[in-house]
């Protein structure tokens, strides 16, 4: 019989501290093998992510995709390494030890920043500040809609950020925060790592807001807590869960905690410790192993964290294989259009071919709304205060609004950056497949938020109405001439500018079949005739460009134009006809779909060997694909100014008589 003294000990648990410790050496230690990347915040802030992960975050490690997981959106990307250590030491299977060696590398999974659809677990892309914080509102609000959609046996869960001083002085977090407040988003909780340190030193340099009164300000509860102080994080998270509305907790926290002589340092926020402060650092943590290695204990400890969640989420697959609602949410989480989600508005169309409005295409997109709304429930849309000028209003919608979030209406305000920031969201969540609405002169305020939208490929429709000069007395602030190159400048962002009603529900057919990348609807506020006027079994705007009016003979002259001045370039080709010239017109609904095409397609479209001239009130560049060198552009030049449409078209030289003559004079 073994004696009870001599019986061997079991081996001590990991201390919590002791699992922060674990984020913070593989922080240094991945930048340090990198030579380049932040570990100050990662470092800082790993006690307060320990709290959070250990004993808060609903999440089960071998089933990342689980819908009613907790989504954890660090905003303050550049400390990157703080969730790619998070997912590895809760044993996400992707998280490998040879992707945190490789951090920063090529081929890998451990991003500079973190990238969606690169490592599980990142549920979104962040990195430029300030964008994490703002998409979490779009995550918020899917929770709460579908939770009022299929109740919270199915949809219950919260939204965790971690935002630096960086993403809250950015000015997308006020329009972020203001949202999340007035729709009192009470699942939302912000961990602000309140170091008081930015890339050039202090942030007194630069600011000197009151943060906590900023949020409280705008609608949300606050706490401020020792970030270090573990037994103040978890009761600061406890508080949180219990609120009725967003939480701000103000972590107060040292970049680079537990760093041999630069705790506290700037110096710590953007590059590597170096061998020297890394080796005292591990010393000073009483952290004797080699990079990258983990104790058995602590790495035991985090494991067990990963698992967690498993009982929940099996308890929650039981719930969900009862419902009767099982098939339309499971459809609805995969981004699986209904059956039959196009039957009425293959219908209009159908109808539409015969009666031929004459009508703006803003008003065409909102007719296709009509249409698509209740064949498809995901649609949630709204506008930045331009609801009546972007007929993005489906009558008899109910607004999105606490307390009861049935709504599929968003008042989003006059916020287009947090508006189109939120959406990305909103997409990412599940679910849900937003549509947005302002003016295409200030898709310049959302820009970063679309272009993040399509680097991350998620479908996010944009609703940009008042597309060109033919806005008219608003004047040149208001009109558009750049935004259309700019827009189709961003890769995978499908831009389209339909050119009547049959168009225009072509293009939003497409948009909603694109689950991959982000579009983009350049709309007139001006009326433009019907010019598909002949029925087709097919979508030809899905090939991005199409021959719409074929020559009576050999093709001398072509001619290309999108939205309201297609018609212009039917016009100029009647006239070329009546005068003997053969011509042929194609449109252009989506310069990026007809990339897309077979070298013949495209052949048989371009009219390469005949005369090229491309018409559009917006600026030239992109249309050498398919004008050449040698084509004409009747287009603008330079800026608008405030007069009436046609008097506009008329003085800037957007006629089909000017079509007619740069035609002839390349004959």
């Amino acid at each position: 019989m073994t004696d009870a003294k001599s019986a061997p000990k079991p081996a001590p648990k990991a201390t919590p501290e002791q699992m922060a410790n674990a984020i913070r050496v593989l922080a240094m230690d991945g930048v340090e093998k990198a030579k380049s990347g932040h570990p100050g915040m990662p470092m800082g802030m790993a006690d307060v992510a320990t709290v959070l992960f250990s004993k808060f975050l609903k999440f089960d490690a071998s089933r990342p995709d689980w819908a009613d997981r907790d989504r954890f959106i660090l905003s303050a990307g550049h400390g990157s390494m703080l969730i790619y250590a998070l997912l590895h030491l809760t044993g996400y299977k992707a998280a490998t030890k040879a992707e945190l060696s490789n951090f920063r590398q090529w081929g890998s999974k451990t991003a500079g920043h973190p990238e969606y659809g690169h490592m599980p677990g990142v549920e979104v892309t962040t990195g430029p500040l300030g964008q994490g914080l703002a998409a979490s509102v779009g995550f918020a609000m899917a929770e709460r809609r579908l939770a009022a959609k299929y109740g919270e046996d199915l949809v219950d869960h919260r939204t965790w950020v971690i935002a630096g001083d960086g993403c809250l002085m950015e000015g997308v977090s006020q329009e972020a925060i203001a949202l999340a407040g007035r729709y009192r988003l009470n699942k939302l909780t912000v961990l602000w790592d309140d170091n008081e340190i930015t890339i050039d030193g202090k942030v007194s340099l630069s600011d000197a807001v009151d943060q906590k009164a900023r949020f409280k300000a705008a609608g949300w509860a606050v706490k401020a807590v020792d970030g270090h102080d573990m037994k103040a994080i978890k009761s600061a998270l406890q508080w949180a869960t219990r609120q009725d509305k967003p939480t701000l907790i103000a972590c107060r926290t040292k970049i680079g905690r537990g760093a041999a002589t630069m705790e506290g340092s700037h110096k710590t926020h953007g590059a590597a410790l170096g061998a020297a402060e890394i080796a005292a650092t591990r010393l000073g943590l009483a952290w004797d192993h080699d990079p990258f290695e983990m104790p058995e204990t602590i790495l035991s400890a985090w494991r067990k964290v990963g698992r967690r969640g498993a009982k929940d989420r099996k308890k929650w697959e039981a719930r969900l294989a009862a419902s009767p609602q099982a098939a339309d949410f499971t459809r609805a989480m995969k981004g699986d259009l209904p059956e039959g989600a196009f039957d009425a508005l293959n219908a209009k169309m159908a109808e539409l071919v015969e009666t031929r409005p004459a009508q703006a295409t803003r008003q065409s997109s909102g007719a296709a709304l009509d249409e698509l709304f209740a064949a498809i429930p995901e649609l949630v849309g709204g506008s930045a205060d331009l609801t009546g000028s972007n007929n993005t209003f489906v009558k008899g919608t109910p607004i999105f609004d606490a307390p009861t979030y049935e709504g599929r209406y968003v008042n989003w305000g006059i916020r287009e950056f947090g508006m189109a920031a939120a959406m990305n969201g909103l997409a990412l969540h599940g679910g849900v497949i937003p549509y947005g609405g302002t003016f295409m002169a200030f898709s310049d305020y959302s820009r970063p938020a679309i272009r993040l939208g399509a680097l991350m490929g998620v479908r996010v429709i944009h609703v940009l109405t008042h597309d060109s000069i033919g806005l008219g007395e608003d004047g040149p602030t208001h009109q558009p001439v750049e935004h259309l190159a700019a827009l189709r400048a961003i890769p995978n962002l499908l831009v389209f500018r339909p050119a009547d009603t049959i168009e225009a529900m072509e293009c939003w057919q497409v948009a909603l079949q694109s689950k991959t990348a982000p579009s983009a609807m350049a709309l007139s506020r001006q009326k433009t005739p019907a010019v598909r006027t002949v029925a087709s079994s097919e979508n030809l705007s899905a090939k991005g460009a199409y021959e719409i009016k074929a020559a009576s003979g050999e093709a001398k002259v072509t001619l290309f134009g999108t939205g309201t001045e297609l018609a212009l370039a039917l016009k100029a080709a009647e006239t070329l006809e009546a005068e003997g010239t053969p011509a042929r017109v194609v449109s252009v609904p989506c310069f990026e779909l007809f990339e897309r095409q077979d070298a013949a397609y495209q052949a048989s479209v371009i009219g390469r060997g005949t005369v090229r001239v491309a018409v559009e009130a917006a600026i030239k560049q992109g249309w050498e694909r398919f004008i050449g060198e040698d084509g004409a552009f009747v287009g603008m030049t330079g800026y608008g100014a405030s007069a009436p449409a046609e008097v506009l078209y008329d003085k800037f030289g957007i006629t089909a008589e000017a079509v007619v003559a740069a035609a002839k004079a390349r004959l």
